[in-house]
């Protein structure tokens, strides 16, 4: 068996999830079913191209509320960074080159509750800015071995 990860959310992100599982195991659920059914009326389903493409759907789906069950199970909600430290769920403006970013540090499933580009923790630019203080300057290595410097311009709770 394998060990479950926690995973770090906002509120409004888990609440998008949440949203999200209830209309996946409700209405969607019942309209993945209707078609099932109407398919299914149609006569021959091995050569029934819309109940095939139905239950292949219907399995789509209900993998997706496992996925969504198990995030919900394992989620944290993140203590909101306070403003001006980097840190898991902070809105991190910063300049990379002479090129602005405005990112959000934090899992993927932030994502759902954001417009921002979303970087995580474990990768090398994540690992570096985190913790960092709006004003601080820092190095990571890229993938392709060169020195890249970051200077933070502002870090704030993404909620």
């Amino acid at each position: 068996m394998t060990e479950e990860k926690t995973i770090l959310l906002t509120q409004e992100a888990y609440d998008k999830l949440k949203e999200e599982l209830t209309w996946r195991e409700g209405e969607y659920r019942d309209e993945i079913t209707e078609r099932i059914a109407a398919a299914r009326a149609e006569g021959d389903l091995s050569e029934n191209g819309g109940y095939q493409a139905a239950r292949e759907e219907q399995g789509k789906n209900e993998g997706r509320i496992n996925e969504l069950i198990v995030k919900l199970r394992n989620a944290k909600i993140l203590e909101a960074p306070e403003a001006g430290l980097v840190g898991n769920g902070s809105v991190v403006t910063m300049d990379m080159a002479g090129r602005e970013m405005v990112v959000v540090l934090g899992s993927r499933d932030i994502a759902v509750a954001t417009d921002y580009d979303v970087i995580s923790p474990e990768s090398p630019i994540g690992a570096a800015i985190m913790g960092a203080h709006a004003g601080d300057t820092v190095s990571y290595q890229a993938p392709n071995g060169r020195e890249i410097s970051v200077t933070i311009k502002d870090a704030k709770p993404l909620n």
